[in-house]
């Protein structure tokens, strides 16, 4: 009992600090004015925040788990720009998971089970999660070896691992060119399965609702073949590139 109490009061008060400092990254990245003091608790909310991420890993038996699903919390502790902040909400989602908040707020109905199973089931949040570290780390790196500021390195890892490129931004130095090698192979490789998660969860959910009906199943056949057709761009692209 007095864990549970614990517990509760420990996710309280992270729930706080998260939504404070949420709050803070907005203020900075629309370049608000404030006082100086907001931005020292801005650095004490993220040393705190730092403190319980290092500990909790420590703590943790299985820390290869540990990094997958605390993956956007590794994200909300890059000092490096205030909008890094801002993926320490994703921590809520877990609060929110763990104390089965919308099932005692009498919330929890067919859409929570849909999400939790889309979410979770199907590993859509793993996969989510790493193709955004992938994507933030590639962006801190190449706004070092570049020189470039993180919002423009962002948009260069953004377009670049969603195979968009245009071109508008590109590497100079051979620590860049290897940064851009590694995030589009590793871009297309986890955005590839997202894109395929997507389609085969929203397609076993078609055929389960109504498999007999005609345009549903005149609808499956328009996804299947525009999977295999995303799948097929995606294997000559690789084989584009190896070139």
């Amino acid at each position: 009992m007095m864990k549970q109490k614990w517990l509760v009061s420990y996710h309280v008060l992270m729930t706080l600090m998260i939504l404070a400092s949420a709050g803070i990254a907005g203020l900075l990245l629309f370049k608000v004015q404030v006082p100086p003091g907001v931005r020292v608790a801005n650095t004490v909310l993220w040393a705190i925040y730092t403190i319980d991420y290092v500990a909790r890993l420590a703590l943790v038996s299985n820390r290869k788990t540990f990094l997958i699903e605390n993956a956007l919390d590794l994200l909300g502790i890059i000092p490096m720009h205030p909008g890094f902040a801002l993926f320490r909400l994703g921590r809520l989602l877990r609060i929110i998971r763990i104390h089965h908040l919308f099932y005692k707020l009498g919330i929890d109905g067919k859409w929570t089970r849909n999400f939790h199973r889309f979410m979770y089931d199907t590993g859509f949040i793993y996969l989510f999660s790493i193709s955004i570290v992938i994507i933030c780390i590639s962006a801190w790196l190449f706004s070092i070896v570049e020189r470039q500021s993180l919002p423009s390195a962002l948009w260069w890892a953004v377009t670049t691992a969603t195979t968009v490129g245009y071109g508008d931004d590109s590497p100079h130095t051979a620590w860049g060119k290897l940064i851009a090698t590694a995030l589009m192979f590793g871009g297309i490789g986890f955005i590839g399965l997202l894109t395929s998660t997507i389609t085969e969860f929203f397609t076993k959910r078609a055929a389960q609702t109504k498999p007999s009906d005609p345009e549903t199943t005149a609808l499956l056949q328009e996804v299947r073949a525009l999977s295999k057709q995303v799948t097929q761009l995606q294997r000559q692209l690789n084989h584009s590139k190896k070139k």
